[in-house]
């Protein structure tokens, strides 16, 4: 049967302004421009910018490494000079919450991510790369006048605990008076290793946060009755002018070995040997961590500091690199 002209001819006006009413043009060309410059941006956002050698990307760093990463760092910058960082230098807690907001895409610190942070950054569909490069103590630094310069484990314990709070306590022929216990900052991992060893949720009111490793150095220096808390780093690298700078202005303590050891028992200070034989008893590993989904900067300063040069670095620095082998030499007097 055939249809009749008129009914056609209805039809066809009726597609006609379906299909070239200038709204419904207008929004089919809004959409395809949106998507086509959406498709644009996610390009440009998910193209790498940097390779494993060369480009520049953000670093955070504990503070409490900074010596041995500035050595790192300046190597490394060295070798391949296409190579570039933004450090940021800050306390654990901000390094760790700018990684976990996708603001920097490494970071060196001194304990792994918890589970339910790595979880997060799964859902994200992100998977953190950890590796351990080295291990680290931390020393309780004094004044130089302070004859009180060796503590039992327990001492320490009850020091952080607030049982002991006065210097009298530990040496009777002490007059120093109160024990004033300082550290770097409030987001500290040097603080906060402290506080996970010993379980405890809150520290004593007569330990106090500076400002800086440096300030800590300043404080003990200039209060007999002072105990500092930072990273051997700062202290042990024999060809850092900062370092030598800093040993020459207070002592560091010798502590015993563990829980329940007594006097008769050797007091060990934070030497490499001691850190190695984990006969000094407060030591944790440095962990290089980073977030890249490609083999970008991140992954070769991550193979940098595991592989040979950057463990000779650590070695220098004080500290007892990973996976390169020490040698203990005894000296006998």
């Amino acid at each position: 049967m055939r249809v009749p002209y008129v009914l056609k001819r209805k039809n066809y006006y009726r597609m006609k302004q379906l299909v070239f009413h200038p709204r419904i043009t207008q929004l089919v060309i809004l959409a395809l421009t949106v998507s086509f410059l959406s498709g644009c941006s996610n390009s440009k956002q998910t193209k790498p910018t940097d390779t494993y050698t060369t480009g520049r990307i953000k670093l955070g760093i504990d503070d409490s490494y900074r010596l041995m990463m500035e050595a790192q760092l300046d190597v490394f910058t060295n070798i391949y000079n296409q190579a570039s960082f933004d450090t940021i230098y800050n306390d654990e807690t901000d390094i760790i919450n700018l990684f976990l907001k996708d603001s920097i895409p490494a970071m060196i610190v001194s304990r792994p991510l918890t589970k339910q942070q790595s979880d997060a950054l799964l859902s994200q569909r992100y998977v953190a790369r950890t590796t351990v490069i080295g291990h680290d103590a931390i020393a309780l630094i004094l004044n130089k006048d302070n004859k009180t310069n060796q503590f039992l484990y327990d001492q320490v314990h009850d020091i952080f605990t607030g049982k002991i709070s006065k210097w009298n306590q530990i040496d009777p022929k002490n007059n120093l008076g109160n024990i004033s216990v300082v550290f770097d900052k409030q987001g500290s991992s040097n603080i906060r290793y402290f506080m996970d060893k010993f379980n405890l949720t809150k520290y004593p009111s007569n330990f106090g946060a500076t400002k800086s490793n440096h300030e800590i150095i300043n404080y003990v220096q200039t209060h007999k009755n002072a105990i500092g808390i930072l990273s051997v780093n700062w202290i042990s690298d024999p060809q850092d002018s900062v370092s030598n700078n800093f040993l020459s202005r207070i002592q560091v303590a010798g502590i015993t070995s563990y829980a329940g050891s007594t006097s008769a028992n050797t007091f060990y200070q934070p030497y490499q040997a001691y850190i190695v034989y984990k006969y000094y008893p407060f030591i944790r590993n440095i962990y290089f961590i980073d977030r890249q989904t490609y083999d970008g900067l991140a992954s070769g300063l991550g193979a940098f500091l595991a592989g040979e040069k950057g463990q000779r670095i650590i070695l220098r620095s004080g500290l007892v690199p990973a996976t390169a082998p020490v040698t203990i030499v005894e000296i006998k007097h």
